[in-house]
């Protein structure tokens, strides 16, 4: 028995280390065709390693005024609709918990059904058009307010808090608000850091939203100039083209380059809620 746990733990291990660098290896093939000089890449000769060091692409791609009006609007979209995404979806999955609620299983039904059908593209589309939200920044933010599923893993979560506590802050006088800022968000942590990353990386990365109700160059996010970029070759509209000091830029280091500065921020964003994740994540989806 003990020598099928060690060769199972091997495997895992094994098969654990392939995923691993399977999904790390385009982030560093990236990072070294970007930080290499144009003479390697263009002769093929990068692989994992930077040859003929140089930050020129960087230098050229954050001369970009473009990225720095995404990165702008993009930090808004993330940080506003993280906000009041977490704070609505917060609200309602406390109503949904609570034993008390009047008809909670019709609207427990009503939500879970949104999962599995919807009014599709052109009815939302139609829907914000008419309240108003056509280029603006409201937008980026309320179609996607509230997600099904987050919102039943932290109804979950919020039902596996002890009913004791409720009972002991209405004996202190408190009404349903008051437990639900003073005991219940306090022991949420967890759920509501893993909650908040899973609305911000999907906020971030949101660009088909700004195709469909933004018209304005102004309000677009990152990702909007990033797929025109990547996509429409928008630098210059050529596949070799003359840097500021007359050096030779490829298309490829400077996609590359675009992708790692659009993607680096939300990812360095996860090692300060990490410790968060994997509780927010287990207790909210275990308990029934």
């Amino acid at each position: 028995m003990r020598l099928k746990l060690q060769w199972f733990s091997v495997v895992n291990v094994l098969l654990l280390l392939i995923v691993a660098l399977a999904t790390l290896y385009p982030f560093i093939y990236m990072l070294a065709v970007s930080f290499s000089s144009m003479e390697y890449v263009l002769q093929n000769k990068v692989s994992i390693w930077p040859k003929g060091f140089n930050l020129k692409v960087y230098e050229y791609v954050l001369r970009d005024e473009r990225i720095w009006m995404g990165y702008k609007n993009t930090l808004i979209y993330t940080t506003l609709g993280t906000l009041l995404s977490l704070i609505v979806t917060a609200m309602g999955a406390y109503a949904l918990s609570r034993r008390i609620l009047v008809f909670k299983k019709f609207f427990l039904m009503m939500i879970v059904f949104t999962m599995l059908f919807s009014g599709g593209m052109i009815p939302t589309f139609l829907v914000v058009r008419d309240l108003g939200f056509m280029n603006t920044i409201w937008a980026m933010i309320i179609p996607g307010l509230v997600s099904t599923w987050n919102l039943i893993i932290m109804r979950t979560f919020f039902q596996g808090i002890p009913y004791e506590l409720i009972e002991s802050g209405k004996i202190d006088g408190l009404n349903e608000l008051g437990i639900f800022a003073r005991i219940v968000m306090p022991l949420s942590k967890s759920v509501l850091a893993t909650i908040g990353l899973f609305y911000a990386v999907g906020i971030w990365n949101n660009f088909f939203s700004a195709l469909l109700y933004l018209r304005m160059e102004s309000l677009f996010p990152l990702q909007v100039f990033l797929r025109n970029i990547v996509l429409a070759g928008q630098y210059q509209d050529g596949a070799v083209m003359g840097g500021a000091d007359g050096e030779m830029l490829i298309d490829e280091p400077l996609k590359f380059a675009t992708i790692l500065v659009s993607t680096l921020p939300i990812i360095m964003v996860y090692p300060f809620i990490q410790q968060y994740f994997v509780k927010g994540v287990l207790i909210g989806s275990v308990k029934g």
